[in-house]
């Protein structure tokens, strides 16, 4: 199982690899992309908090990244944190999920990416519950529900 400490090293030595790797050019991704869905995942962007209704569905599915089809969580995971961002405990398999330091906005968090095609999903925070005690912000406009 993924703790803290796992991420801190993915972050700083690399991530697991992934099963397969999309690359695409950044033409590719804005026509496949709509506006909002390009700036939050290929750009690093945040959606208003509360601003989807994904934070208070809680019906079981599987939760696939919105740019490859990567499946990344499942909703057996996902819990409300009261931060207005969908949260999961763990993603649905170890190497789905990419880590990434980020020292932005003055603080150093660890960002989550689609470990298949590198997109911004959100952050993970060590406050999240047990097991993992890890917390997974996504944001909705990164994820879309398959199952």
């Amino acid at each position: 199982m993924l703790n803290w400490n796992n991420l801190i090293q993915f972050a700083r030595t690399g991530n697991p690899e992934p099963d397969k790797k999309v690359v695409k050019t950044e033409a590719e991704w804005k026509a496949q992309l709509t506006e909002e869905q390009y700036r939050i995942t290929r750009l690093k962007g945040t959606e208003r908090p509360h601003s989807s209704e994904l934070c208070s569905l809680f019906e079981p599915g599987i939760y696939a990244c919105v740019c490859c089809d990567t499946l990344l969580f499942d909703g057996s995971e996902k819990f409300e944190s009261g931060t207005g961002w969908p949260s999961f405990t763990q993603p649905i398999k170890e190497n789905a999920v990419g880590y990434v330091k980020d020292i932005s906005f003055g603080m150093i968090r660890i960002e989550a990416v689609c470990n298949t095609c590198d997109a911004h999903l959100g952050h993970v925070f060590p406050d999240g519950p047990e097991p993992s005690g890890l917390r997974y912000c996504m944001n909705a406009v990164s994820l879309k529900k398959m199952k």
